[in-house]
């Protein structure tokens, strides 16, 4: 059987955690982060839970400490959400001490260089992207499980558009719900694929294999500031102040920056 993305993460990181402990853990209304004891730090969007208690971590209280493998093996909870949320962010956290891969910061959307002539399928709501696209004049399809965002069609509507569509930009959060592995297996013969957020992993060698042609996420800048805003509920327009935006174009991934 084929490796989950989330299995090809734990095990690209556990040589690198090894020796590492985890000193500090938020677990924020919109994001989660991780900071290792060598001061890096990571984030992920904060996955929603339904304990049915006010508990929404059985291990809280004792995570910060912790080796970081034993975080980092919390992706591949089969589970519980949040324990993916936790491990996502400890994989970022270890990725961020890794040399940094051939990046970009160059606005995905001019690398991608969407036509009039593209199907646009994008998988999670990015509003701030949603404008350019329109004035594009593709098609977009926009699939989003919140029913109250006017547009946007369901995930049933979604598996035949992704298998139509030119262009895929699909959440990073997709890491965190598990859907990232469905959600590339049924793309068609898209001519870009984008995993765009935050959350999104930025190592390519994890991606072999698939049709993602570029990753769209964050290197954070200022650790202390992000841990603050975690806590007190912020999001990304909040946290992008202390964050760089980067592009991985996996066709031209050879070297570092």
């Amino acid at each position: 059987m084929d490796k989950t993305i989330q299995r090809k993460i734990i095990d690209y990181l556990r040589p690198v955690s090894e020796g590492l402990a985890v000193s500090d853990v938020r677990i924020g209304l919109g994001y989660t982060s991780v900071r290792l004891d060598n001061g890096n730090i990571g984030i992920a969007w904060t996955a929603q839970t339904h304990s049915g208690s006010c508990t929404h971590e059985s291990k809280a209280g004792t995570l910060a400490g912790r080796p970081a493998r034993e975080l980092l093996e919390m992706l591949g909870n089969p589970i519980n959400p949040l324990s993916r949320s936790t491990g996502l962010a400890t994989a970022n956290a270890l990725a961020a001490g890794l040399p940094h891969p051939r990046t970009t910061r160059t606005d995905v959307l001019e690398l991608v260089n969407i036509q009039a002539s593209d199907h646009v399928t994008m998988v999670g709501f990015f509003g701030p992207l949603v404008p350019s696209l329109r004035r594009s004049g593709c098609r977009l399809d926009i699939q989003e499980l919140e029913s109250d965002i006017p547009e946007t069609i369901s995930p049933e509507e979604g598996r035949a558009s992704l298998a139509a569509c030119s262009v895929a930009i699909i959440t990073a959060t997709s890491i965190v719900t598990g859907t990232m592995d469905e959600l590339l297996s049924g793309l068609g013969n898209p001519r870009a694929v984008v995993i765009l957020g935050p959350s999104a992993f930025m190592r390519p060698e994890v991606y072999d294999g698939t049709p993602v042609t570029h990753i769209a996420g964050v290197r954070i800048r200022n650790a202390g500031a992000v841990q603050q805003i975690v806590s007190e509920g912020g999001g990304t327009m909040i946290l992008k102040q202390h964050m760089d935006f980067e592009t991985i174009c996996l066709e031209c991934r050879s070297g570092a920056d």
